[in-house]
């Protein structure tokens, strides 16, 4: 199981990767395996990463059998939040 620390870092990965891959764009999404492999990040995490988004309001996603995303996306709210970090960081 990941310590708090690895699950925020999951989180804001996983957030700065679907707004890098479809360029802000909500209708465009990313395949939770991609995902995984991509960022390495264990499949039990990233789907308590990507449920623990969703109940934000900051990702979509499609579920398979076996609480495993099978494409996630990010909301609008996702999107402001992903382009005002971006704003800060200049």
């Amino acid at each position: 199981m990941a310590t708090l620390r690895e699950r925020k870092n999951y989180r804001e990965a996983i957030l700065k990767a679907l707004y890098e891959a479809t360029e802000g764009n909500r209708l465009l999404g990313v395949t939770g395996p991609k995902l995984r492999d991509e960022l390495r990040i264990p499949r039990q995490d990233l789907a308590a990463a990507c449920a623990y988004l969703a109940g934000e309001g900051l990702v979509s996603v499609d579920w398979e059998q076996g609480n495993t995303p099978a494409m996630v996306s990010l909301t609008h709210q996702g999107i402001r939040l992903m382009e005002s970090a971006e704003e800060e960081r200049g």
